[in-house]
């Protein structure tokens, strides 16, 4: 269950408890409040002692989710287009350089 990293690393800190002190009155691992913190990953029996301890609601440890646009369809540029793409990018990317060169010059 993906759940707010960060919060739960600042209730912890606003405790001031140690991640092992934080493990112990949870009834985890350390390493399970460290891959909490860095990755915000935890069961769900995790985020029920981590809302426990904490005295939170476990819904304001979880990450709000919202829903993915999926892309049916995925529109390619013709040859001409890209022709034209290619131009402007190296025209672009040329002159920049130009810019750069003569600044280094100066």
């Amino acid at each position: 269950m993906e759940i707010n990293a960060f919060k739960v690393k600042n209730l912890r800190s606003e405790q001031h408890w140690t991640q092992q002190h934080l493990a112990d009155a949870c009834g985890i691992s350390l390493r399970t409040v460290q891959r909490v913190e860095r990755y915000g990953n935890a069961s769900n029996e995790t985020l029920m002692s981590l809302a426990s301890v904490f005295n939170v609601e476990k819904k304001s440890l979880v990450l709000e989710t919202e829903p993915v646009e999926v892309i049916e369809q995925v529109s390619a540029f013709n040859p001409k287009q890209q022709l034209i793409a290619a131009t402007v990018a190296g025209a672009v990317i040329g002159a920049s350089l130009m810019y750069l060169m003569m600044l280094i010059e100066i």
